[in-house]
């Protein structure tokens, strides 16, 4: 009997204690025994040859119509993907697979994960942000090389290795930076006094601030020059809201902390970008605090209230009240799906660098990616050649790239996305004409964030005391700097 789609986004504190899991046994300590002793066994008796032919066989079935069906359990990390991986889900189903999807809500993945990993029919396919989420889960990441997931990748520089073994694969590649309005931004232009002719002249740092921050203050005028035209919102502030809630904190303890990080791990000559290091001095903290302050000052939103949950940046952009919105190309979909009710059309939108006042010239979108399929090795072979099956499906089928390409609206860096499958986002075709163009894409070096929700969670608390006038900058660099280095000494702790 094929198991019931299960539909669920978690949002609640999940218990936090991680214990190997795959399989049905009520005993959970002899299940344990008894898959860790059968996991070994099968690690010891199996081949690379005789893997690779297990996952040749099952996609072979698959690509005839007969569909593997063991267990396949996916733990989803994006949220606003939720609805077409339930869809895939029903699709992979109805032709006989046994295919169960859990979304995380936002900011509770971590949590999530340690709680679902330690029931006793665990996921099979999870997801690894980052090198350090690799050391956690070392034990259960099956070693991806030579499958045929793993053959289609095509981009092999954002797998995340551990050692010698393939330890998950990126599943999708993103960039992110500053979203505009350009039907706006150009009504914005004809304006008497403005600071530029043109949205292609804000190309650093203090040209970017001296448009918002009159743009804020001559919101009426604005409005006023859009009136002739199709466009029907009514802009209110130069820049969306800059939640603090959970909901939309990590684009700037995540997402804007990653400038800083990415320019000191430059200038000490780190080789690989997203790696880390265990200590940080915090050298770009006044440019992080400088874009902070912009976002803040040339908002509609009451800085006391950024931790609210009540404001909602994306609706301030996709209705025409905002001009920027920092944020990243998996926004493309939702902005310009009509189901959601948004002013703004693809023709209005563009994307432009966060500009922070360090190499403005020649800085390029934010592109990379915290997300990655691992299959977990604790599962039994059956199960993993049935996640890889699936996994395969996905990214080979009609139905799957479909899905991927316009309902998830992602890049995806596999060499099956040709044709009518290669990517339709304008934000991130944007990211290819800033390379092309000879700009350099800042790497997510944020990957590297130790005990990642734990830092994060320290940055926002500091930054929302700086912002409502309960602290001050000085916490801010505290919990950016000296809680890198508790996290990093916990995290790698032998």
């Amino acid at each position: 009997m094929k198991k019931r789609v299960l539909s669920v986004v978690l949002s609640t504190a999940m218990v936090s204690a991680i214990l190997a899991g795959c399989g049905s046994s009520s005993d959970t300590a002899a299940t344990t025994a008894a898959t860790t002793a059968a996991t070994e066994a099968a690690a010891d008796a199996a081949t690379e040859a005789a893997a690779d032919a297990a996952t040749e066989a099952a996609t072979e079935a698959a690509a005839d119509g007969e569909i593997n069906g063991g267990r396949v359990y996916l733990l989803n990390f994006k949220p606003e993907t939720d609805e077409a991986w339930q869809e895939l889900a029903d699709t992979y189903n109805g032709m006989g697979g046994n295919v169960t999807v859990l979304t995380a809500a936002d900011g509770q993945y971590s949590t999530t994960q340690q709680s679902e990993m330690a029931k006793s029919e665990a996921p099979t396919i999870f997801n690894i942000g980052n090198a350090t989420d690799a050391q956690t889960w070392a034990d259960y990441t099956y070693d991806l090389k030579g499958s045929d997931l793993y053959n289609h990748v095509s981009d092999h520089s954002l797998d995340i290795m551990d050692g010698d073994k393939v330890a998950a694969v990126a599943n999708c590649y993103e960039a992110y930076g500053i979203i505009y309005n350009k039907t706006i931004l150009n009504a914005y232009c004809t304006l008497d006094g403005a600071k530029v002719s043109s949205p292609d002249d804000i190309q650093d740092f203090d040209t970017l601030k001296a448009v918002a921050d009159d743009i804020n203050s001559r919101v009426d005028e604005l409005n006023e020059a859009l009136a002739g035209s199709t466009f029907d919102g009514t802009v209110t502030e130069a820049f969306a809201s800059a939640g603090l809630d959970d909901g939309s904190s990590w684009r700037f303890s995540g997402h804007l902390a990653n400038m800083p990080l990415y320019y000191e791990f430059k200038d000490d000559g780190l080789e690989d970008l997203t790696a880390g290091e265990p200590e940080i001095k915090g050298t770009y903290l006044d440019n992080y605090k400088n874009v902070w302050d912009m976002y803040v000052s040339d908002s509609a939103a009451d800085p006391k209230t950024l931790n609210s949950g009540a404001l909602n940046a994306e609706a301030e952009l996709g209705m025409g009240e905002a001009v920027f919105y920092q944020n990243g190309d998996w926004e493309f979909s939702a902005l310009t799906n009509p189901d959601n009710g948004y002013l703004v059309t693809a023709e209005d939108l563009d994307m432009m660098p966060i500009y922070f006042g360090v190499d403005d010239a020649n800085e390029g979108l934010c592109v990379g990616t915290e997300n990655h399929w691992a299959v977990n090795a604790k599962c039994s072979q059956e199960e993993i050649d049935a996640s890889l099956a699936f996994l395969n499906w996905v990214i080979t089928s009609d139905e799957g790239r479909d899905a991927v390409v316009n309902a998830m609206g992602l890049s995806a860096p596999f060499d099956t996305f040709t044709g009518d499958y290669e990517p339709k986002n304008a934000f991130g075709a944007k990211a290819s004409e800033y390379m092309n163009a000879g700009k350099t894409s800042v790497a997510w070096s944020f990957n590297a964030t130790p005990n990642v929700d734990d830092w994060r969670k320290d940055v926002v608390t500091a930054l929302t005391a700086y912002t409502d006038g309960s602290g001050d900058w000085d916490g801010v660099k505290t919990a950016f700097v000296d809680g890198w280095a508790k996290q990093w000494k916990l995290a790698h702790e032998q």
